[in-house]
């Protein structure tokens, strides 16, 4: 105990930190006591802590309740300059500005009664494992820090976290910036130092922005060792054969890769090395919003204590019951567990090389395939254009389905540029023989208010087809425009509903339909064309 109290002098000087209490990595249950006996932000927004009737840590992370990619700076220097995809997504900032900013970060720190440090690992495979250390002032940022990332065991703490580690993190994210910085526009800054492997956050007290940070930093960092970074989920059949599973919001995502058939490796975040497929975190952050025991009994059972409930309402302070269809704080309710709270998890999050990667579209126009088998080349240019689709009625306005891009499904957490990410994918699924297919689980019979919903029931059967290998045996027609290959029957599947053409009264309209569709790819894909190669390129819709 008292070598660890001199190495966290140590770790304090390093920084300037002169705080004298100071918890690092405290049990969960000192997280709670603390999160209780004393509000820790200064924020009068914020509302206090408290515990709900399963045993959760509820916590507020005040006006902000999501990520503000707009405040999001990369440090450009001499090294980024030439390597970092610079434009909307990664905004550089001076090395100057970065130091203000970690300034008066510090400063926050030092001028806090308590301190919290906590120290653990992004990735599951011990040979790429980055040391992680986070310096924060609120127990639920301590607490949610301590879900997400990989828990060190004492051996490992002492051996891998006595001195300096790969990663640093600075969160004062109660503290406004209050005086012109040159390149930063609002009183608050997520800054990333990708040199100095570095991370200050201040103006905002959204635990997410510690968990993409550190997502983001990996895919910079993991690329340069070979390693693709995967903003995906992924499980395990009870033969090893793993799967990789794409989406954005609205897809299925998270449905679909709770299979009680198969062992879940992760639910967000892994990286493909030569060993195979890891996770990169140690639990889960998964959306509340009309959240029920029937319809994700999971995550449902997981909000339990040593969980961080973030921004919900109850239906009574009494009870302490969450009202998880309340959303009159935010729609963007949050749950953080560890994934061992996952019953059927594997142990350790790591897999062999996958054998299946599916990407899931929500298409609401209503012309794109139930499964289609795409070629290496159709994957890169599908993986970099990251199609779905808002659906009518959602927001204000809205009258007709609105077409998004997000490149590599997670566009706001690439570092490099899309292309390098998507010919690491076609050079893996190669070498490795996976098969990759794109699945609707968005509308058949018409457009969203026309056709209806795909049956979850269709899609999971079309994916336990491709998981038994029956699948890829059976005959292919090609689906014009996009010139997938789709299959003609699929085993309990209605032959109908394989090619959506058919399932639409009027044909002519369905052609129209499917043309607008593919312009919207094909404009899209302009911005990645410079870097693109031709045959990529030519893997896009035709017509």
């Amino acid at each position: 105990m008292e070598n660890q109290t001199v190495q966290t002098q140590e770790l304090l000087t390093k920084w300037g930190l002169r705080n004298t209490t100071v918890y690092r990595n405290p049990s969960v249950p000192l997280i709670y006591q603390l999160s209780m006996s004393q509000q820790q932000s200064e924020d009068p927004t914020v509302r206090p802590d408290s515990i709900n009737n399963t045993g959760a840590l509820v916590a507020y992370s005040g006006k902000k309740c999501g990520r503000v990619p707009k405040d999001k700076r990369i440090i450009k220097d001499e090294v980024t300059e030439r390597d970092v995809w610079w434009g909307d997504v990664n905004i550089g900032l001076s090395q100057d500005s970065y130091n203000e900013v970690e300034k008066i970060a510090l400063e926050y720190l030092n001028n806090r009664e308590k301190l919290f440090i906590i120290d653990g690992y992004a990735g599951w495979d011990v040979n790429y494992r980055l040391r992680i250390r986070v310096f924060c002032t609120r127990p639920y940022h301590a607490l949610f820090m301590k879900n997400m990332l990989i828990r060190p065991n004492d051996e490992e703490l002492k051996k891998d976290f006595s001195g300096d580690v790969d990663f640093y993190i600075f969160n004062a994210g109660p503290q406004t910036i209050q005086k012109p910085i040159e390149g930063i526009k609002s009183e608050g800054c997520v800054a990333v130092n990708l040199t100095e492997r570095k991370m200050v956050i201040l103006g905002t007290q959204y635990a997410g922005e510690m968990k993409k940070g550190v997502f983001g930093v990996t895919h910079y960092l993991f690329p340069k060792q070979g390693i693709l970074t995967l903003h995906s989920s992924a499980n395990e059949g009870e033969n090893g054969d793993v799967t990789l599973l794409f989406g954005l919001s609205g897809t299925g995502k998270t449905t679909l890769s709770a299979d009680p058939k198969r062992k879940l490796i992760g639910d967000d975040e892994h990286a493909w090395s030569d060993n195979g497929i890891f996770n990169i975190e140690g639990g889960c952050y998964a959306k509340c919003v009309d959240l029920s025991k029937e319809k994700e009994p999971e995550i449902f059972n997981a909000i339990k204590f040593g969980a961080v409930l973030e921004n919900i309402e109850y239906y009574s302070e009494e009870t302490r019951e969450v009202d998880f269809t309340n959303i009159s704080i935010t729609e963007n309710t949050r749950v953080s567990y560890p994934l061992e709270y996952i019953l059927g998890a594997k142990f350790p999050a790591q897999g062999s090389h996958p054998k299946n990667i599916f990407f899931l579209t929500c298409d609401a126009y209503g012309v794109l395939p139930p499964v289609s088998m795409l070629t290496p080349e159709q994957a890169m240019y599908h993986f970099i254009s990251g199609y779905t689709a808002k659906v009518a009625g959602t927001e204000v306005g809205v009258k007709e389905p609105q077409a998004t891009f997000s490149a590599c499904f997670g566009e706001a957490f690439l570092a490099l540029h899309p292309t390098l990410y998507a010919n690491m994918l076609a050079e893996k699924i190669k070498k490795y023989d996976t098969k990759v297919w794109l699945i609707n689980t968005g509308w058949s019979g018409g457009k969203y208010g026309v056709g209806q919903r795909m049956s979850l029931k269709y899609t999971r059967g079309i994916i336990d087809l491709i998981h038994s290998g029956e699948l890829k045996d059976v005959e292919f027609d090609n689906f014009p425009i996009f010139n997938f290959a789709i299959p003609k029957s699929a085993k309990n599947i209605p032959t109908q509903i394989l090619n959506p053409k058919n399932t639409w009264k009027n044909p002519e309209e369905f052609d129209k339909q499917v043309l607008e569709l593919a312009e919207k790819f094909q404009i899209n894909f302009k911005k990645y064309e410079d870097k693109a190669t031709q045959e990529v390129i030519n893997a896009g819709p035709k017509f």
